[in-house]
């Protein structure tokens, strides 16, 4: 029980570490929670710093949803805890306790989690992002339609059912924080991927 709060602390905390904000501060970038969308992720450190930066930060989203929960799972975490864990860090991208509660949407982050808690989801939701953004050049598109999806794979691949359910909230919270992107795609005004403003990812 202890260690299981622990997991799911440490997990939330983990979580919390802005990579977007600490990489431009590093490399000399804008708080990208004060330029471009405003959003502390990938896609916005890309429009403000270029694909290095960016590369940085997507690498970091991703290991702080994937670390923890594989740590949880080394340590003989149940399928409870390993999901909570993984709700927790994703959670602590969206609402990190150490900038502000004012996190990013979560795609890179949702899909380190995946991967550790349930490889085939991840891979799965992983390959169905880049189809969709390589056709469409929508990232937020390919975001919302990969978790929208993830929920069901998890359960076709038969998956405990505690971890089909953390991968229901994380997939619901990532459709919701994308609310506005969904209302700019149907207004036909969302950005494109490499044209001009797209709203942040990550």
């Amino acid at each position: 029980m202890l260690l299981g709060a622990l997991l799911i602390i440490g997990g939330y905390l983990l979580g919390s570490v802005a990579s977007a904000v600490l990489v431009s501060h590093l490399m000399g970038l804008p708080d990208p929670r004060a330029e471009g969308s405003r959003n502390p992720g990938a896609t916005n450190v890309l429009r403000l710093g270029g694909r290095k930066a960016a590369a940085i930060t997507l690498a970091g989203d991703l290991l702080k949803g994937l670390l923890p929960v594989l740590l949880a799972r080394l340590l003989g975490a149940g399928p409870a805890v390993a999901g909570a864990v993984a709700v927790a860090a994703f959670l602590g991208h969206l609402y990190p306790v150490f900038f502000g509660f004012r996190g990013g949407k979560g795609v890179a982050t949702a899909a380190g989690a995946l991967l550790a808690l349930a490889p085939a989801v991840g891979v799965a939701t992983v390959l169905l992002w880049l189809a969709i953004a390589a056709v469409f050049r929508y990232a937020s598109l390919a975001g919302i339609s990969a978790a929208a999806l993830a929920p069901l794979l998890a359960w076709l691949f038969s998956y405990p059912a505690p971890i089909v359910l953390a991968v229901l909230l994380i997939a619901a919270l990532l459709i919701w924080r994308h609310r506005s992107n969904i209302q700019r795609l149907l207004a036909g005004t969302e950005g494109r991927i490499g044209a001009g403003r797209e709203q942040a990812q990550g």
